[in-house]
């Protein structure tokens, strides 16, 4: 297994064209260390996410942010799957990602909402890489718990939980979770998913 030192390097991403460096420097952790992360930080990340698009500026997104300690960090771990706990436990942020279900100018639903959430989040993840953090979205959470713990509205839905932090050693992590911390990141390519009619690819 690589080294902590050269751990990102085996991480980063080969693309067959040029594209923006740190889009290939994003990766998703589960060795966390346990390093607070500032507020000033969080404030830069979370601005991040105000910038992303979002269907008729609707700006859907809610993150309820708790740093390791307090009960929010608490509430969150308590409602991630025990395979998700076994290494979130490290991180010292943890945040759920809220997705408000209707549009606020009309009352309508708006089908748009969790795939601007998404929009956001990527942001972040973007936003944590620049400062030199990462992120790991876990859909490995149990919505009723969190929705009790939280005391989301009904208005609202849960649409992924999140750890953010400095990576951490991958050797304080089981074998299983070890193996997948090391291993180089594959993409599809371009024909398999741009397509100018549904069975043919575009570029």
């Amino acid at each position: 297994m690589p080294n902590n030192s050269n751990l990102d390097q085996v991480k980063q991403g080969v693309a067959t064209v040029p594209v923006e460096p740190l889009l290939l420097q994003r990766w998703s952790p589960r060795a966390f260390a346990e390093t607070p992360v500032s507020i000033a930080d969080l404030k830069t990340i979370f601005t991040a996410a105000a910038w992303a698009a979002s269907s008729h500026n609707e700006q859907p997104w809610r993150f309820v942010v708790g740093r390791k300690g307090d009960a929010t960090w608490q509430a969150i771990f308590d409602a991630l799957m025990p395979l998700n706990q076994l290494w979130a436990k490290a991180a010292p942020v943890l945040f759920a990602a809220c997705a408000k279900k209707t549009f606020s100018h009309n009352g309508a639903p708006n089908g748009m909402a969790e795939h601007d959430v998404g929009a956001a989040s990527a942001n972040i993840a973007l936003q944590a890489t620049a400062l030199g953090m990462h992120t790991h979205g876990m859909a490995g959470f149990n919505r009723d718990v969190l929705r009790e713990k939280l005391t989301i509205p009904e208005e609202f839905t849960a649409v992924a939980c999140w750890a953010l932090g400095y990576r951490g050693d991958p050797n304080s992590l089981q074998d299983n979770l070890r193996q997948m911390e090391s291993a180089a990141r594959e993409r599809k390519l371009l024909e398999a998913f741009v397509f100018n009619t549904w069975d043919a690819t575009a570029l």
